[in-house]
């Protein structure tokens, strides 16, 4: 039967994700609206955005924090194109961002020095053969293929390579071994449900060395620009930024810093997503039709959960059609590149309630277009 009951809130995206429950514009704070990111209160502010999020994620006080442009692409690609090519590089893909990497490096960089670990849609590659003398480029969370990196133990404690982690669907919803991470990417948009635009780039005392002590064979365009005359520019991790922020949006993650820090911190965030996952994962364990795209139980993420459907790819289009003019989900289809299916954002800005609620309608819609 066709269910009565709608979510309150059908915004199931995986990116931009669905703003904080409660949230309300009018609540932001925007008196900074008008002023100069210069200005003592603008970089006030943005400094803030710095020390908040190192102080939430209980980043080691070494870590560098700042803010850059262009999301976490704009961040991972600064990292890659002001930091690679001094070791070979392990490139590491199993879904569509991951192979945007590989493609970055091997197109654009035209690094030669490399190998590739790969994997379809659903899967890891070998990851312990990765080799801990060289770079490793590699996603924590596939966005696109709902699989994520279960553990850091193929990450050697005493590497002389750089890892580079580009987390956007995971700090904030899965603990991150910090010691294994030199390079680490996000964006607001992702697990904080917070404006796009902006990204964020926390670097290791290793990440600052390599910084300092080696210069890229290819130009940077001044966005990429993290030192000045071989030093770091620290400024950029205390609140002056590259280019011009929107304050507007960084009132909006002060917001979102806010809320995380209302839940219990990062262990609260984390544990409400883990449940949202459970609350899918026992729907999917309940029905033979509908399963994890994820190979593995322990590589299925809790954010962006992916899921095949036994239904053609035409059906599945008109599946998520049907919710979508129902009401109950916006936006839930598989990326473009990935297998056809649905993807349902179960990170800590999803209600229970909600995913409570839409469940039963993908199990009419099913049924329906069959």
């Amino acid at each position: 039967m066709k269910p009565s009951l709608k979510p309150s809130n059908p915004n199931f995206s995986s990116g931009p994700c669905s703003k904080r429950p409660g949230y309300c514009i009018e609540n932001l704070d925007i008196s900074a609206l008008g002023r100069s990111h210069r200005s003592e209160v603008g970089k006030s502010l943005l400094r803030r955005v710095c020390e908040e999020t190192a102080e939430l994620l209980n980043l080691p006080s070494s870590y560098r924090v700042g803010v850059v442009p262009a999301s976490d692409t704009g961040a991972f690609e600064m990292a890659m194109w002001s930091m690679l090519g001094e070791r070979p590089v392990d490139l590491c893909a199993w879904e569509s961002f991951g192979k945007g990497w590989i493609n970055d490096a091997i197109d654009q960089l035209k690094l030669t020095d490399f190998s590739l670990f790969e994997a379809d849609y659903g899967d890891l590659p070998p990851l312990a053969s990765t080799n801990s003398e060289n770079d490793i480029v590699f996603t924590w969370n596939g966005t696109t293929s709902g699989v994520r990196v279960p553990d850091a133990d193929w990450i050697s404690g005493d590497r002389k390579g750089l890892t580079f982690c580009d987390a956007t669907s995971a700090v904030f919803a899965m603990e991150l071994p910090w010691s294994k991470l030199d390079v680490t990417t996000f964006s607001w948009q992702k697990v904080l449900g917070g404006e796009g635009a902006h990204g964020m780039l926390i670097l290791s005392p290793r990440a600052v060395e390599r910084l300092e002590t080696y210069v890229p064979k290819w130009p940077l365009p001044k966005i990429f620009r993290l030192t000045k005359s071989g030093k770091l520019i620290e400024g950029i991790f205390t609140g002056q930024t590259i280019n011009t922020p929107s304050l507007l949006c960084v009132a909006d993650y002060l917001d979102a810093l806010a809320w995380i820090r209302s839940i219990g911190g990062l262990r609260g965030a984390i544990e409400k997503s883990e449940h949202n996952l459970k609350i899918v994962k026992n729907f999917v364990d309940e029905r033979n039709w509908i399963d994890f795209l994820a190979s593995l139980p322990e590589t299925v993420s809790n954010t962006s959960v992916c899921l095949k459907l036994s239904l053609t790819a035409d059906k599945v289009k008109s599946l998520i059609k049907l919710l979508e003019s129902e009401n109950v989900a916006y936006d839930i289809g598989s990326y473009r590149d990935a297998p056809a299916g649905i993807r349902i954002w179960c990170g800590a800005t999803v209600e229970e309630a909600d995913l409570v609620a839409l469940l039963p309608w993908i199990d009419w819609a099913f049924h329906k277009v069959k």
